[in-house]
C-alpha cells in the first residue's frame, strides 16, 4: 500500500518518496525512519525491530489504560453497541511454557479441566492433576441476543493467582468513563465473580443490572430455596433450546433377539417366584429433561448486596427422574424468570470465543518473556478480533462471525481478480479481460513506451520489499 502514489503524497515526503534513477528509470521507495541512526536507505517508515522495541518499552498500565478507554469509544463511534445493553464479565487462564522467567507469572495446580485445584485437597500422584504456569485475563466483552455479534470492550492480564472479581468491576468503572452511563444495561457473570457490594454500587450509581448464580454454601441460597417449599410457591415449565436428536424409525428386533431376551426374562422370573411373562412388554419411551423455573421478587437476605434482588430458581429434572436446584438474582425488580434464565445462558457463549482465542488466533504464543510484551500480545489479538467482528456486522454478515479465523480468511478472499490502474490522485479498476483488450488495441509507438514500464513495475512490486530491513 505503501507504494501507491495517492498514500505516499497523504503521508508526505518525511515518511516516504518516489525517486526515478535518471538512466535506468528505476522507481525506489526512501523512507527516512524516525532517527538518525540509519545507515541504509529504508522501504518502510519503521522496521520490526522498531516496532518490537516499542512494544516492550511500552508500560502495561498504560497499554491497557488505552485499550480500555480507545476500543469503547471506537466501537460507540461506529454504532455498534447494541440498544439491550448486554455485557459478560469472565476471566480465562493464559498458559505459557514452564520458564520462571515469564514476568509476572505463576504455576499453579489445574485439573484435565484446566480449573484450578488446591493442591492439600487433592492427591498429587493423580496423573490428572498438573503444575501448569500462566497469567489471567479479565476480560469484558459486549454480545446481543443472538450472538452475532461479540466484542471485547475492555480487558486486563495479570498474575494467574489474583482474583478476578475486583478487576472485572474496575474494568466497568473504566468503561463507563470512556463512553458514558446508559451503554451498559445488564451484566451477566459468573459464580467466581460475586460481590454483592459491587452489584449494589452498579445498580445505583450506574443503573446497571447484574446476573449471577448464587453458590450453594450462601445464605441467601438456603433462604431462597426455604422459600419454595410453601405452598403459594408456584412453578412454570421453562423451554430450553436443546439439539433436536433425528428422528429414526422404530425397526422391528430380529426374531432372534426377541426370544433370547424373552427367555432370559421367563428364567428371571422363575429364580424370583414371579409368573412367567408371556410376551415382552413394550419398551417405554424415554423421558425428556425438563425445567421448572420458579421466582421470589424483593429478598433481602444477602447482607452484602444492600439492594433488593429478584431470585430466580431452575428446577432442572433429567431422563432418569433425578432433580438439581440452581439459583440466579438480579438486582433487577422487573426481569420474569425465562428472561433472566435466557440472559444468563447468553454467558457459556463465552467459552467458544476463548477457545477460539487460544487455538486460532494465536493469543497464547508469547513472543517474548517480558510482561509488557505479554500484554501487548494479548491485547492486540483481542482487538484484532473485536474489529474483524465489527467488520462483519457492519457489512451484514454477522452469519461469519463464529468461524474460526482460518476459515474466515478463505471466505473473505476475494472471488473476482482486478487490476487497478493508478495516476496521481485518480484509479480505475479493470477486470483482466479489459485490460488485456486496452494493451492489445493501443497503437505500436505506445505500445513500446508500455512494455519497459510494464517489466519495471512487475520488478518494483515483486521484489522491492523482498528484503524489507537494510542488508
Amino acid at each position: 500500500m505503501l507504494r501507491s502514489g495517492g498514500l505516499i503524497t497523504a503521508l508526505g515526503p518525511k515518511v516516504g518518496r518516489q525517486a526515478e534513477h535518471p538512466d535506468t528509470h528505476a522507481v525506489t521507495l526512501a523512507c527516512e525512519g524516525f532517527n538518525d541512526k540509519n545507515e541504509f536507505d529504508r522501504q518502510t517508515p519503521c522496521d520490526q525491530d522498531f516496532l518490537r522495541k516499542l512494544a516492550r518499552d511500552t508500560q502495561p498500565g498504560r497499554l491497557h489504560d488505552w485499550f480500555n478507554r480507545e476500543v469503547p469509544r471506537c466501537l460507540r463511534s461506529l454504532k455498534l453497541f447494541d440498544a439491550e445493553g448486554l455485557f459478560l464479565g469472565d476471566a480465562s487462564y493464559v498458559f505459557v511454557p514452564d520458564n520462571e522467567k515469564y514476568e509476572d507469572s505463576v504455576k499453579l495446580l489445574f485439573d484435565e479441566h484446566n480449573h484450578p485445584v488446591d493442591s492439600q485437597k487433592v492427591d498429587l500422584r493423580d496423573q490428572r492433576y498438573q503444575w501448569r504456569r500462566c497469567y489471567k485475563l479479565v476480560s469484558l466483552i459486549h454480545v446481543n441476543r443472538e450472538l452475532n455479534l461479540f466484542l471485547t470492550v475492555a480487558a486486563r492480564v495479570v498474575p494467574g493467582n489474583r482474583h478476578e472479581y475486583p478487576i472485572l468491576y474496575e474494568l466497568v468503572d473504566d468503561f463507563v468513563k470512556a463512553v458514558d452511563r446508559g451503554w451498559m444495561k445488564v451484566l451477566v457473570v459468573d459464580r467466581g465473580l460475586i460481590d454483592g457490594a459491587n452489584m449494589a454500587r452498579l445498580k445505583t450509581s450506574y443503573h446497571i443490572d447484574t446476573i449471577v448464580p448464587l453458590r450453594k454454601n450462601m445464605d441467601a441460597y438456603q433462604d431462597v430455596m426455604g422459600l419454595t417449599r410453601l405452598k403459594e410457591f408456584a412453578w412454570e415449565p421453562y423451554e430450553t433450546r436443546r439439539a433436536t436428536p433425528a428422528m429414526q424409525p422404530d425397526r422391528p428386533k430380529p426374531p432372534t433377539i426377541v426370544k433370547r431376551e424373552l427367555k432370559r426374562q421367563q428364567t428371571l422370573a422363575t429364580k424370583k417366584g414371579w409368573p412367567p411373562p408371556a410376551s415382552l412388554p413394550p419398551a417405554a419411551a424415554p423421558l425428556l429433561p425438563r425445567t421448572f423455573l420458579g421466582i421470589v421478587r424483593g429478598t433481602t437476605s444477602w447482607t452484602d448486596c444492600t439492594v433488593p434482588l429478584t431470585a430466580v430458581v431452575s428446577r432442572e429434572i433429567d431422563q432418569d427422574g433425578n432433580t438439581e436446584h440452581w439459583v440466579l438474582v438480579t438486582t433487577s425488580s422487573s426481569f420474569t424468570a425465562p428472561h433472566t434464565r435466557s440472559t444468563y445462558t447468553l454467558r457459556t457463549a463465552i467459552e467458544e470465543r476463548h477457545r477460539q482465542y487460544k487455538c486460532f488466533w494465536d493469543l497464547a504464543q508469547m513472543p517474548s518473556r517480558k510482561f509488557s510484551m505479554v500484554v501487548n500480545q494479548v491485547l492486540f489479538v483481542l482487538l484484532a478480533y473485536t474489529l474483524l467482528q465489527a467488520h462483519l456486522f457492519l457489512r451484514h454478515r454477522q452469519q461469519m462471525n463464529p468461524r474460526t479465523r482460518g476459515r474466515l480468511l478463505g471466505l473473505l478472499n476475494p472471488t473476482v481478480e482486478l487490476v487497478a490502474v493508478y495516476y496521481q490522485q485518480r484509479f480505475c479498476l479493470l477486470s483482466l479481460a479489459e485490460f488485456a483488450m486496452l494493451l492489445l488495441e493501443v497503437e505500436d509507438a505506445a505500445r513500446a513506451k508500455l512494455l519497459p514500464k510494464m517489466k519495471q513495475l512487475q520488478r518494483d512490486i515483486y521484489h522491492l520489499l523482498q528484503n524489507a530491513r537494510p542488508p
